[in-house]
């Protein structure tokens, strides 16, 4: 079969995406969408709703269904038909992904945590024994000190806050120089505070870097403010693509039903944050 056309400006190709875990229960069912570079996208849904398993995929951490479907990310092909490409390693250093629980080693300082978004280029022995230039430690003190961290680098990661691991998480991807950010509800376990810090950073960083955003949230108000268009998916499927400015209570219950009041639908509170002047990456 011939592949499609390649689109300069393209970030992400989903086709025919599907994916059924053991047991036979489906959380993907033939979903199809595309994300242009330096777009904000935010991923809605409830519960099962297929978001975290999307995401998984999109950076390989998750194989789709044999069949059809594929995967591209910045114009190579990632995954097909079940099969990841023989390249997948060198294609993950230009994703980035966060999660909601930080997946940072508490034990260790908070600059060997990001310095760890340097392992893909890395020979594999200096990865493991953790062995890192002295420019490579600037490269990571440069991301910390961007995300508001820089006095916490010695720190063992396990006595930050919630929303400064997440900003440690974030810097780990600035070090990896991801182009693509995927974010699986990165905010919901943060205070107000912390989300809205978070939040602007990220958009921050689309804005002054050209970072494409795909954040999955279940805060209808966070997508409205800070995201463009949103993809929604209801059991799997793909039930919307458009502008968050659609997003208001009657259509969300069109699309959702009853499920709706598992979203929050209020508005964050509007008080600006002080954000640090990012350095170009």
């Amino acid at each position: 079969m011939a592949s499609e056309p390649a689109v300069p400006d393209l970030a992400v190709r989903v086709a025919q995406a599907g994916k059924t875990f053991a047991g036979g229960r489906r959380a993907l069912r033939g979903v199809d969408f595309v994300v242009r570079s330096g777009e904000r996208v935010a991923l809605l849904g409830a519960s099962g709703s297929g978001k975290s398993t999307l995401l998984r995929t999109l950076c390989g951490l998750e194989t789709l269904d044999a069949g059809p479907g594929h995967i591209e990310v910045l114009g190579r092909r990632l995954q097909t038909g079940g099969r990841l490409a023989a390249d997948i390693r060198a294609q993950r250093r230009a994703i980035g992904i966060i999660f909601q629980q930080f997946n940072l080693v508490g034990r260790l300082p908070v600059l060997t945590n990001v310095l760890t978004g340097l392992a893909p280029e890395l020979p594999l022995w200096r990865a493991v024994l953790g062995r890192f230039s002295a420019a490579e430690q600037a490269r990571a003190l440069d991301a910390l000190d961007a995300m508001g961290l820089g006095e916490q680098a010695f720190q063992r990661a396990s006595t930050l806050s919630g929303g400064q691991q997440q900003r440690a998480a974030i810097a780990r991807t600035l070090v990896q120089g991801a182009r693509v950010l995927l974010a699986d509800e990165p905010v919901a376990s943060l205070d107000p505070e912390s989300t809205r810090r978070v939040m602007d950073l990220l958009l921050q960083l689309n804005r002054e870097q050209g970072l494409t955003l795909l954040v999955s949230l279940h805060h209808v108000g966070l997508a409205r403010r800070y995201c463009e268009r949103v993809v929604a998916l209801r059991d799997g499927a793909l039930v919307f693509d458009g502008p968050t400015a659609q997003l208001t209570p009657a259509f969300l219950r069109e699309l959702y039903g009853t499920a709706v009041e598992e979203l929050e639908t209020d508005d964050p509170p509007s008080e600006p944050m002080p954000l640090p002047v990012l350095a170009a990456a």
